[in-house]
């Protein structure tokens, strides 16, 4: 009798264990962490309209760090390599940033940050263009902090 006890015990945690590999990922809702990347992303926004120093703005990315952008055809890899190219005297200023229709997708130590970009920024010819775009923000815990670890900014013309 025992032994059959046993056994039902083993199968059911057998069965367990298999239906939570196979299941497929879901997205936990978690307000804390919502409000702590959406607080990232806005605080290297402001870094960059105060004109701090690329490593300030750049302070929150990991050092494997990837982006696809409206500027670059290619993948750029490497925080240093952003860091670097940021360096270099911009043709325009940004001067408003914001996020609309933010949502973050937490799995574990993993969390995805989708959001419509509105910006302003002053052109090398002293006028104030919208910058607008589609982007998603990837995150994971790191020694305890959020570290952005891949970003895809994709332009959307004015008006569209």
């Amino acid at each position: 009798m025992q032994l059959t006890d046993w056994s039902r015990g083993a199968a059911a945690g057998t069965i367990a264990l298999l239906l939570m590999i196979g299941a497929p990922a879901q997205a936990a809702d978690n307000p804390q962490v919502t409000a702590e990347v959406m607080a990232l992303a806005r605080a290297q926004w402001a870094s960059e309209i105060a004109g701090e120093a690329m490593a300030q703005q750049n302070a929150t990315l990991a050092d494997d760090y990837t982006e696809f952008n409206g500027d670059f055809p290619t993948l750029l890899v490497g925080k240093t390599m952003l860091t670097r190219m940021g360096e270099v005297t911009p043709n325009d200023k940004a001067m408003f940033s914001d996020l609309q229709n933010g949502r973050v997708q937490v799995y574990g130590d993993t969390a995805i940050l989708t959001y419509n970009f509105a910006g302003l920024r002053r052109g090398a010819d002293g006028k104030v263009n919208p910058s607008l775009a589609k982007s998603t923000r990837v995150y994971v815990k790191q020694g305890g902090q959020w570290k952005l670890v891949h970003a895809n900014f994709s332009p959307v013309a004015a008006g569209h």
